[in-house]
């Protein structure tokens, strides 16, 4: 059984819930076959969060680890491609720290590529109906901190862990007021649990378009 560590984020930026760990916790609830799933809730800081993922990698030994974030706007589950070696804070966590122009690992690689099949994944997803692309910046914020420092980690520590970042939209009660793109948690859990099983299953991607023009 291959196992699976899913991590989501505590609210952050004034909103009531956040959909990652929402969507994270309803994809543990019923799992895939063939897949031994654990949950961590992260915080929603830069350093912080990284201490409570590693805890959670030490704790449950996964073969996999699939970090989810929230990414308000965006109109479908993202998975990322890259992860940049950057910490450029528009607005402060939430212990209060704002980092301007900084690296996650001083004197780290530039980036790292996710160690998933980015494009399986995302094609997995779209063959189950549900929305999906690949996304080639997962920001400067927390979630690309969280991102690039699980990549750091495997590449320095944990060679044989597999990784990689996902963003999720809003939840539909989050933007009832507001003119912007969501989906049901259900469906985002569903989503969730595809990449899972794309991730456990394929360690090889696929060719297929997922570039962008801009």
């Amino acid at each position: 059984m291959t196992r699976v560590l899913l991590t989501g984020f505590e609210p952050f930026d004034g909103e009531e819930v956040n959909p990652s760990w929402q969507a994270v916790r309803a994809a543990a609830e019923r799992p895939p076959a063939g897949l031994d799933l654990t949950t961590a809730l992260l915080p929603c800081a830069f350093g912080t969060s990284l201490d409570v993922l590693r805890a959670a990698v030490e704790d449950s030994a996964p073969d996999v680890v699939l970090c989810v974030g929230q990414a308000g706007g965006r109109p479908d589950v993202t998975v990322e491609r890259v992860a940049v070696n950057l910490a450029d804070a528009r607005i402060p966590d939430n212990a209060g720290a704002q980092p301007l122009d900084e690296p996650v690992v001083p004197a780290g690689p530039a980036a790292y590529f996710a160690r998933l099949p980015v494009k399986a994944c995302v094609t997995a997803v779209r063959e189950a109906g549900l929305p999906a692309s690949l996304s080639h910046t997962a920001g400067t914020f927390v979630c690309n901190h969280v991102f690039y420092g699980l990549l750091h980690l495997a590449a320095t520590e944990r060679p044989a862990l597999r990784g990689g970042f996902v963003h999720v939209p809003y939840t539909p009660a989050q933007v009832a007021d507001r003119t912007l793109p969501s989906l049901p948690v259900s469906t985002t859990a569903e989503a969730l649990r595809v990449i899972a099983v794309t991730a456990a299953h394929r360690t090889e991607d696929i060719r297929a378009v997922g570039g962008a023009t801009h």
